[in-house]
C-alpha cells in the first residue's frame, strides 16, 4: 500500500474518532413544573413553578444552579428591598442519595402585597462521593421574612430536574449519601474528602460542552497524526 493511500486512511480513522466522541452527552436536564404548598403565618398557599437546575464543574465538585420561573406564596404587607431571604434542598437520587442545600440572595426590590414572591436562583455544591448517574430534583423551599417562615413543600412528586453521571473520589459505584450544609451563602454536599470529576462532561451549557468536546476531538486527531508520521517514515525506511 502507498504512503499517500496510508495517510488517507490514518486522516479518516482520527476525523471518525472525533465524530464518536460528539455523540455522547454529558447531563440530561428538563424543566420540571414543581406543585409547591406553603404553610405560611397567615394560612397556607400554593403555586406551581416550573423549575430548572444546572450543573457546571468546579473544583472537585458541581455548582448547582436552582431556578425558579414563577413565583411562589405571597405576602399580606409589601416586603422592602432585602426583607426576604430565599433557600431550598436539591434531592440527590440514583447513585447518591442525600440533600444539597442551596441558597440566594435576598431580594433586590420591594414585593408588593399579596402578589407571588419571585425567588432569586439559588446556588450550592455538590461533591460526589459514589459514581454512576445522581439525579437531582426540588425539595422543600424555605422563605424568611419579616420574621416569620414559610416553607414550601412540593405534593406532586416532581421529576428530576438534572441528572449527571458522576465520578466519586475512589471511582466505585453504589449507593452513598450526602447532606449538603450552608456555609457563606454556598452549600457543600457530602461529607470530608475530596472528588474528582474524572473526566466527565457535566457542565449542561452548549458552550461548555462543545469546548470540552473540542479538547476531546483534538487528542483524537494528534494520535492519528502521530500514525500518519509513522507510516511515512517506516516507508521511508522500506524503499531505502
Amino acid at each position: 500500500m502507498s504512503n499517500q493511500k496510508r495517510t488517507t486512511l490514518a486522516l479518516a480513522a482520527a476525523l471518525a474518532g472525533s465524530i464518536v466522541v460528539a455523540g455522547a452527552p454529558a447531563a440530561h436536564a428538563e424543566v420540571v413544573d414543581v406543585n409547591y404548598q406553603c404553610v405560611t403565618p397567615i394560612g397556607p398557599k400554593g403555586a406551581v413553578s416550573p423549575i430548572d437546575i444546572k450543573g457546571v464543574k468546579s473544583g472537585d465538585g458541581y455548582k448547582l444552579t436552582m431556578s425558579f420561573q414563577k413565583g411562589v406564596s405571597s405576602s399580606p404587607v409589601e416586603l422592602g428591598k432585602g426583607a426576604m431571604n430565599p433557600s431550598a434542598v436539591i434531592e440527590l437520587g440514583g447513585a447518591e442519595q442525600g440533600k444539597v442545600q442551596v441558597t440566594g440572595p435576598a431580594n433586590s426590590e420591594a414585593i408588593p402585597a399579596n402578589t407571588p414572591i419571585k425567588i432569586s436562583d439559588l446556588s450550592g455544591t455538590y461533591t460526589p462521593k459514589k459514581s454512576g448517574k445522581v439525579t437531582f430534583t426540588a425539595g422543600v423551599l424555605t422563605i424568611k421574612a419579616l420574621g416569620t417562615t414559610t416553607t414550601c413543600t412540593p405534593k406532586n412528586s416532581p421529576g428530576p430536574s438534572l441528572e449527571l453521571d458522576v465520578q466519586g473520589a475512589g471511582g466505585s459505584s453504589g449507593g452513598g449519601s450526602a447532606d449538603g450544609g450552608s456555609t457563606g451563602g454556598a452549600s457543600t454536599g457530602g461529607s470530608t474528602g475530596a472528588a474528582s470529576g474524572g473526566g466527565e462532561l457535566p457542565r449542561t451549557g452548549p458552550l461548555d460542552s462543545a469546548a470540552a468536546l473540542g479538547t476531546l476531538g483534538g487528542t483524537v486527531l494528534l494520535t492519528g497524526a502521530a500514525g500518519v508520521l509513522w507510516l511515512t517514515r517506516r516507508g521511508q525506511r522500506s524503499a531505502g
